[in-house]
């Protein structure tokens, strides 16, 4: 008897085009992956995949299978979401972040998740924007919080916020009174996000005019370090201000008045289409809520709190 088991295994690893991918995906080695399908393919007397090209590809008895397991798969979705405890939800999450996040408010969504949802384990890499696209589109991920929207087929997004950016200094600088100009601004090192993110290409445009010295552009992909040497008196920060409300707040940094136009930056979350996503759903749904400065906790009993593996 084909059993469901079966049939979500066929459906990731004809989505992913590896057992080994379905593997990774459904958490089970890939010899046992390989024993499912060679199953589902004995009970219902067809081959069902390819496997002659580095990519698997499904047989026309496959593609008809799919059919039908896209549809089981989202049924179970759809059931689940409106049927099912929410602490029921189960097994990994791989979520993308943005260093930005994680300076604002990736720790309540840490805690939104552990009470919402106590069973889902969720593995974090932190990572600039064009590196998590590249993981997300390659299903190395799940879900993405970047600088989007992404325009990508089959990505869905959804808008979470938008970060102002500021020039911020040490009051060691002498840069506080009045007006500065981005002649003024050019006489220091400037510090930001690190190279092939947008928030670089946008300051080196700023500093990269005629009748300015050679930009001296510091990038680093850690914004702690990039606080760190703003508060040190090292260069000019230009980086959103929500993620030095504290420096802010104590005196170690003060935002400049300047004649700069610094677009702000979009935060999106960001998934591929899939029958299998309310897991995800419901993540984004939370993130969504919290960016925007909502209150995402749900009452639930206590619980132990998920696994979180953190990688930058």
């Amino acid at each position: 008897m084909v059993d469901f088991k079966s049939i979500e295994t066929f459906l990731w690893v004809v989505t992913l085009g590896s057992f080994r991918g379905a593997g990774q995906r459904l958490n089970t080695t890939q010899p046992a992956i390989s024993q499912r399908i060679a199953q589902l393919e004995r009970e219902l007397g067809v081959k069902l995949l390819n496997r002659d090209h580095r990519v698997i590809s499904p047989t026309p008895s496959g593609r008809q299978l799919m059919l039908y397991a896209e549809r089981l798969i989202s049924l179970r979705t759809e059931m689940m979401a409106e049927v099912g405890d929410r602490s029921a939800m189960r097994g990994v999450l791989r979520l993308g972040v943005a260093e930005t996040i994680v300076h604002t408010w990736l720790p309540q969504l840490i805690k939104s998740v552990n009470t919402a949802h106590p069973n889902l384990s969720l593995e974090i890499e932190v990572d600039i924007t064009p590196d998590l696209s590249a993981r997300l589109l390659g299903q190395e991920i799940d879900l993405a919080f970047l600088v989007g929207p992404l325009s990508a087929s089959g990505v869905r997004n959804r808008v979470l916020r938008d970060y102002s950016v500021g020039v911020l200094a040490s009051p060691s600088l002498g840069l506080g009174n009045g007006e500065l100009k981005v002649q003024d601004l050019a006489k220091f090192p400037i510090i930001t996000f690190p190279r092939r993110s947008q928030p670089y290409e946008i300051v080196r445009s700023l500093f990269n005019r005629p009748g300015l010295p050679p930009i001296r552009l510091h990038a680093s992909a850690s914004l702690a370090t990039v606080i760190h040497m703003a508060v040190e008196g090292l260069g000019i920060a230009v980086i959103p201000t929500a993620i030095v409300e504290n420096e802010l707040a104590s005196g170690q940094l003060q935002l400049l008045s300047t004649d700069l136009k610094i677009p702000p930056l979009t935060f999106s979350a960001c998934w591929l289409e899939s029958p299998d996503t309310l897991a995800v759903e419901r993540v984004a749904d939370l993130a969504a809520k919290i960016a925007q400065g909502g209150t995402a906790i749900v009452d639930a009993p206590a619980v132990d709190a998920p696994r979180l593996v953190v990688q930058s």
